[in-house]
């Protein structure tokens, strides 16, 4: 089904509407088609794409998806495209990603995301901490928008937390919070804002009253953003992500600076979450 606007699909597309929800935010047109499908292999019930009008989703799985004409290009497009769905879907679990980015959590080539959400669940848990980990075309001669699913690269080392200060509190460190850095946003952090080169995200959490996404894509619940609950440590995932790559190839400002991706530390992605756990970035909790 499409949906010419945001308000159409709130006023006639939202209802009845049971999750897991995936709402894939498309930058451009690349990858759509295997971000639709990988999602919908791990068990999410809706996919709702959120494209502008120009951006064409493949006919391949247009039949699979609800379309929603939304500009992501827009200033604060993220806030202004969540937060209402947050309130139209309270309730049901939602994730949200960019096209060109796939989500993985431990066990997941055998455990569907609806198993996840009730663990989460069991552990008393309504949000889902990721790590957005970077991939990157081996070669960008062949690759020059740094997009290859067969030759993906990802960096095996270089990630790091620090501790994340409140404000509210005279800069102390908030409990069970950090800001976590790595990837293709600290090798080439020169080419990186400062506020946009964190690699956490909480992209899998329970809607419900009066939540609300921010701009740096914490929420305003602030238990849900912490990585463990107060008593263990809880699962954790991982989102394999073509979209700093993408955008520091189309750059001008950084893509004549940047001839390759690859360097001593990197390795062939092999689609697998076990390599992400190996790797340490994500993390099975008490999820064997």
């Amino acid at each position: 089904m499409r949906y010419s606007s945001l308000s159409e699909f709130l006023n006639k597309g939202s209802q009845g509407i049971k999750g897991p929800v995936a709402i894939i935010l498309c930058d451009d047109e690349v990858e759509i088609d295997t971000t639709v499908r990988h999602h919908i292999d791990l068990g999410f019930k809706k996919i709702i794409c959120v494209a502008s009008e120009e951006i064409a989703i493949p006919s391949t799985v247009l039949d699979k998806v609800d379309v929603i004409v939304f500009d992501m290009s827009r200033e604060a497009a993220l806030e202004n495209v969540m937060n209402p769905l947050i309130g139209a879907l309270k309730t049901q679990w939602l994730y949200y990603c960019y096209n060109a980015e796939y989500l993985f959590f431990p066990f997941c080539e055998h455990r569907n995301v609806l198993e996840l959400m009730l663990f989460n669940l069991e552990e008393r848990r309504e949000a889902l901490l990721a790590y957005v980990v970077d991939l990157y075309a081996e070669d960008l001669n062949r690759h020059p928008n740094a997009v290859s699913l067969d030759t993906a690269m990802l960096d095996k080392t270089g990630y790091y937390g620090l501790a994340r200060p409140d404000p509210a509190n005279h800069n102390h460190p908030k409990e069970r919070q950090l800001d976590f850095y790595g990837g293709l946003r600290w090798r080439f952090e020169e080419h990186i804002p400062a506020s946009r080169r964190r690699i956490d995200r909480i992209p899998l959490f329970l809607a419900k009253e009066g939540l609300k996404i921010r701009k740096d894509h914490t929420l305003s619940d602030e238990e849900m953003n912490t990585y463990a609950c107060p008593w263990h440590n809880n699962i954790t995932a991982a989102i394999a992500s073509f979209r700093t790559a993408k955008a520091l190839k189309r750059n001008p400002g950084s893509t004549y600076d940047i001839h390759t991706f690859k360097w001593h530390n990197s390795v062939r992605f092999t689609w697998h979450s076990q390599q992400l756990l190996d790797l340490g970035l994500m993390e099975p909790g008490q999820w064997f």
